[in-house]
This record gives C-alpha cells, structure tokens and sequence, in this order.
C-alpha cells in the first residue's frame, strides 16, 4: 500500500513534471484518443484525465470503451469523460477535437515484423483519419500507431485527398524514444534523469531512430566511443526489449502511454500559447532530403511552429544519419503507396 504522502508527491511531481497547472483563464481544449480501450489507450487516457488542460476528453475504440469511460470518468479532476464505441459514434467523438491521438491497431507480438504490423495497422489508420478530416480537419494529430514511419505518410495522403492537409498539424509520436534515451543515458552517465536532454532524429522504428547523444544534456565525459554505441542501440532496440520481456504478453504500453501523454500536453501548451515548447517527433520536413523526418520541434498555435535542424553531429552519428535514409525513405513510399492504392 503506498503512503498517501507518497501518492501526493507522486501526483504533484505528475503535475510539475509534464502538465501545466494553473487552470485559471485557460481556453476548453478537447481531447480525442482513438484506440481507447487498448494496451496504451488505457493508460494514456488515465494520464490525460490527469491533465489539468484538457476540459473534455472523448475515448473511442471498437470495442470495450464503456467500461474504460466509467472507470475514468471516478476521476476527481477536471476533465468531462465521454465514451463512444463502434463506427457509428466516431463522429461524435471527433467533433469539436483539438487533439486527436491515436493508439489505435494491434500490438507487436514475438516474431512479428513491422511490416506484418502494417498490412492490419494502415487500413485501421486509413479509416480513422478519413473521419478526422471530415469531422474535425483542424485537430492536431498524434499519431501513436505503428509502423509510424509508414503511418504519418498514410495519414498525410488521406488529408491530401480530403483537401484538409496541413503539414504543420500532422505529427508521428517519437517521444517514448527520447524517453528511453534519457533514462538509459542518465543510468550510464550516473546523472539525475529529470535533468536530462537527448534529442533523437530520424524514424520510429529500429535503425531509423537515431538519438544523438553528442548532444545530450548535461553532457558527460564518463562515455567511451562502446558506451555509446551501445546507448544507441539500446534505444533501437527498446521496443523489441519490452516484447520479449513480456513474453508474448504484448509490447510497450505505459512507457507508450507516458510519451503519448508528454507530447500530447506539449501540443496543448503550444495551443495555448505556452512559449519555447520544443519536442522531437516525426513530420514533413526538409532537414534532410526525406520527406518525414522526426527532428526537434517547435510547437506553437497552429501545431509546428519551426522544424529544427540537427545541430552539430558526432561522426558516428553522421555514420547512422546515412545508414538509416534507405529504411527509413522505403517505409515512407510503402506509406504513400499503400494510401493511393486502397
């Protein structure tokens, strides 16, 4: 049993961590989470009831949401819960939106490729992003579903075709890799975690996520050239940790669901003006010559503010900047294409 002083300490450290407070003179702000009911839309929900910047939060999913909005909605915070299940209330859930999240699709199981993931998880992406466009075409998108390096590409297309797409808008969820590069980082570098900088760049799947430790603050002269190295494929391999972990279990869902939560409250604080809210994810960009590329992140009143570029690289990480493009541009055509053709 945990001491109420504890879970005290816990909630404010919630609260002053990544959620702003002060719940004065601040506007509505709806939030939408598509995939309600699932492995990271479980928790990810309960994280954003916590959230003293969302005024109504809507749970959707297929299946199960009436139960995950009764459980929710006991919560003693401001934010009104409202669940909605099945094809037909989609809309409603929508309507209104100024962040749309979404969890949604089927988890990595043992064995499973990315890429076994995409033929289920696209045409679920596919489908929910028609309806954002038509229902609420001006919501910040939040794209959690995975391969996101194909995901973000699908999700542009149907917007392109609907006529709605903003680029500035449209976002690929790569923060629980910063998460993991933080905390395995902080571990090695024998620093405090909470005040640990690491910017990743690139994609959101194994050799596509590139975090860039040479830039890593505060910066540490206790890593050799191995330690490194293998900081960097930790962070690849994170999800793939997790998996077998769980031993056919599933994958990441609260460290998914935590990310999900610390992004989705940067789009709102940028929504509401909030200045220099800065996070790496994944979105159109020119900072390389690939058309999505995941990099550091302006937020502002309109989603992207700016895209920032790279900043100074190590050779080694110049070295994976290259190696990662082939993977990382092939997801994003199989992305485009499977959009156009379905």
């Amino acid at each position: 049993m945990m001491r109420p002083s504890l879970l005290r300490t816990a909630a404010q450290h919630l609260r002053r961590r990544d959620y702003s407070s002060s719940a004065a003179a601040q506007p509505e702000r709806k939030v939408a989470i598509l995939g309600a009911a699932g492995g990271i839309g479980q928790p990810l929900a309960l994280l954003m009831k916590l959230n003293p910047l969302v005024s109504s939060l809507s749970l959707y999913d297929i299946a199960g949401t009436p139960g995950v909005t009764a459980d929710v909605s006991h919560i003693n915070t401001p934010a009104l819960v409202k669940g909605f299940m099945a094809d037909d209330q989609l809309a409603e859930a929508l309507q209104g939106a100024d962040v749309v999240i979404i969890p949604a699709g089927v988890p990595r199981k043992p064995g499973m490729t990315r890429d076994d993931l995409f033929k289920i998880n696209a045409g679920i992406v596919k489908g929910l992003c028609t309806a954002i466009a038509k229902h609420c075409p001006n919501a910040l998108v939040n794209m959690i579903s995975n391969p996101v390096n194909s995901t973000v590409p699908i999700a542009a297309e149907v917007f392109k075709k609907a006529g709605t797409f903003d680029e500035k808008k449209l976002f690929g969820v790569t923060t629980l890799d910063v998460v993991r590069a933080k905390t395995f980082y902080a571990g090695k570098a024998n620093v405090p975690v909470t005040g640990v900088n690491v910017p990743v760049v690139g994609g959101h799947a194994g050799v596509t996520i590139l975090p860039l430790f040479s830039q890593a603050t505060p910066a540490s002269n206790a890593l050799s050239h191995e330690d490194l190295k293998a900081l960097t494929k930790r962070t690849q391999d994170g999800g793939t940790e997790v998996v077998e972990a769980k031993a056919g279990k599933g994958s990441a869902t609260l460290s998914m669901a935590y990310a999900g939560a610390v992004f989705g409250d940067a789009c709102l604080k940028g929504l509401n003006g909030v200045p220099d809210i800065v996070e790496c994810s994944f979105v159109q960009s020119t900072v390389t010559e690939l058309p999505f590329f995941a990099s550091k992140v302006r937020l502002g009143k309109n989603g992207v503010e700016e895209v920032i570029g790279l900043g100074e690289l190590s050779a080694f990480e110049k070295e994976g900047l290259e190696s990662l493009k082939g993977e990382l541009l092939s997801s994003i055509e199989k992305g485009i294409k499977f959009a156009q053709e379905n």
